[in-house]
């Protein structure tokens, strides 16, 4: 099942595909957050919308946390000269979501923006400390996630300097030691970052998410394809690795990071500058559908 969240007929709702260009509102749900912790979507309407004429939100309009992995992509594992041995995570708020055709705002000063194609997981119910063998129990379903970054604002906003240490043998003394890091404040985190959508589709529509098509295009030209059987760390370990360390809610998102892979052009998303070149831009993921979005200069 494709479902929805979007404005039509003066209303906020959510919705089902029933074809192509036809959504079928819910009765009687306010949200897709509230659907999933309902724990039951059966249901019969007959308003019908075309998609062409619905406002489009992301499908989890508020969730509780939006978890995105670092260089997650074996395809590029040459490219990591050091990192750590576990899935690595930032967080995006909820702020920076935009759904299906929503505006992707750059401003002047945040220099260099590019797309990321990823794919998202929707976390379906509380999930702590869980093992990796029951990591699908925990998953409502998938949707795309384009996770805008700007390389100008993490340079900007990336300290060397000499951290405080206790010196080893002599826990009363201190050392210091030379380190490098970067907070994803604002190359990650700006408002419409996340370009979410527009569908969520049920867990049971994807028999495996590790053997999907994606792709990336800007103005209609491919940047980049790859597959997600090439994501270095799956979503068994990876919702095992987060769940023991932050519990995951019922509407969470684990983004599970980019395809990299070079175009037969030979570019890569890195050379889509969104704040010089504008959009739109689309990513596509096979049995998910395609995500596009519009660029504006605030």
């Amino acid at each position: 099942m494709k479902l929805a969240s979007f404005r039509a007929g003066g209303k906020d709702r959510i919705g089902i595909a029933i074809d192509d260009a036809t959504l079928m509102a819910i009765p009687g749900s306010g949200s897709v957050l509230e659907l999933i912790e309902a724990g039951s979507y059966a249901f019969t309407s007959v308003e019908r919308y075309s998609m062409k004429d619905v406002e489009w939100y992301p499908p989890v309009r508020r969730p509780s946390k939006i978890c995105c992995l670092a260089l997650n992509n074996s395809a590029n594992s040459d490219r990591i000269l050091q990192g750590p041995k576990h899935p690595a995570m930032f967080i995006k708020p909820a702020s920076a979501l935009v759904g299906q055709g929503g505006d992707i705002e750059c401003k002047p000063q945040y220099g260099r923006v590019h797309p990321e194609p990823e794919l998202a997981v929707v976390i379906g119910k509380t999930a702590k400390n869980i093992a990796a063998r029951d990591a699908y129990d925990y998953v409502f379903g998938y949707t795309i996630h384009n996770d805008i970054t700007s390389p100008t604002m993490r340079a900007e906003d990336t300290f060397h300097y000499r951290a405080i240490h206790p010196k080893a043998g002599d826990p009363k003394a201190i050392e210091y030691v030379d380190t490098w890091v970067s907070y994803p404040g604002r190359y990650k985190c700006c408002d419409t970052f996340a370009c979410m959508g527009p569908w969520l589709v049920t867990k049971d529509e994807i028999a495996d998410p590790h053997n999907l098509a994606v792709s990336c295009s800007h103005k209609d030209q491919l940047v980049t394809e790859d597959n997600t059987e090439n994501l270095y760390y799956k979503i068994p370990e990876v919702l095992e690795f987060l769940s023991s360390h932050l519990t995951l809610l019922p509407g969470d998102i684990v983004s599970m990071g980019t395809a990299l892979k070079k175009s037969a052009q030979g570019g890569a998303v890195q050379n889509v500058d969104l704040n010089k070149l504008g959009g739109p831009v689309s990513v596509t993921i096979e049995k998910i559908g395609t995500l596009t979005n519009s660029v504006v200069w605030v």
